[in-house]
């Protein structure tokens, strides 16, 4: 490589050269002079452009990966989310299959209305015994002072029998998972005249 190809290099670096070059003792003919400033040339510029460019391709490529990366890691997150909701709800369902299997024991069996009553009821003691495990209460309703929070009124009845916005009637009870409310209780409500 002659001192020209140095000089394109740098000139396509953009870089001026008599700028750069040190100042000597005007004797540039000498070889050991020409020759230093030969590789000076070569390996600055050029070699400090090809380093950066390594550099560059380098950080790039660990930013691809660390990208990559966190996709799956997003992607495996999301689906062991998705996966424990699924045995979750199994779990919940698991508990609730002695009672759809006495219910089915009970239609079966032939027997006067009293006694398919009684069984009944067991079987729905049974259900609330699950849920209850499982967390789920219901809110308590009737007789107490209505709260929009858990009611949801559906009439309001002019009476003077109870108090001014107690809950005189569930129409429909209602349902909270630990501290979390699934469903409101539906409600008449007194109004005192």
């Amino acid at each position: 490589m002659g001192k020209s190809n140095g000089k394109s290099e740098r000139e396509a670096a953009g870089l001026d050269l008599e700028h750069e070059l040190p100042a000597g003792d005007g004797d540039e003919s000498s070889p050991e002079t020409a020759a230093g400033g030969v590789a000076a040339e070569s390996a600055g510029p050029g070699a400090e452009l090809q380093k950066l460019k390594a550099e560059r391709d380098s950080s790039l490529d660990r930013l691809a990966r660390a990208q990559a990366e966190f996709e799956n890691a997003r992607r495996r997150a999301s689906k062991e989310q998705q996966d424990f909701r699924d045995y979750a709800a199994a779990d919940a369902v698991k508990t609730l299959l002695p009672v759809i299997d006495s219910f089915e024991r009970a239609l079966q069996v032939k027997s006067e209305a009293g006694d398919f009553r009684s069984g009944v009821e067991l079987i729905y003691k049974q259900l609330q015994d699950v849920l209850g495990r499982l967390g789920v209460r219901a809110v308590p309703a009737k007789g107490e002072l209505f709260d929009p929070h858990v009611h949801e009124a559906i009439e309001m009845v002019e009476t003077s029998n109870a108090a001014d916005h107690e809950v005189i009637e569930e129409l429909q009870r209602g349902y909270k998972f630990k501290d979390r409310l699934l469903r409101p209780a539906m409600v008449k409500v007194a109004k005192n005249p």
